[in-house]
């Protein structure tokens, strides 16, 4: 299996969303997240949704906020 470059930063950037949402369990708006990596909110939106489509992210609607969280394993 030949992993090109892209799919290493992809995966670079999923495990950087989980390193900083373990970091903050009150969960986190994609414009705190994109300010924490320094990436583009609609880069960080990407992502959180593959994480989400992987059962790893859970997010909740608050007020005009969307906020998200890791969810955390049951081990």
């Amino acid at each position: 299996m030949i992993i090109n470059s892209d799919d290493k930063e992809s995966e670079k950037i999923k495990s950087k969303i989980i390193s900083i949402l373990k970091d903050h369990p009150e969960g986190l708006t994609i414009k705190e997240l994109s300010d924490l990596m320094k990436l583009h909110r609609q880069t960080v939106t990407k992502y959180i949704f593959e994480l989400k489509g992987a059962g790893l992210i859970h997010r909740r609607p608050v007020g005009s906020a969307t906020l998200h969280y890791l969810i955390k394993s049951k081990t």
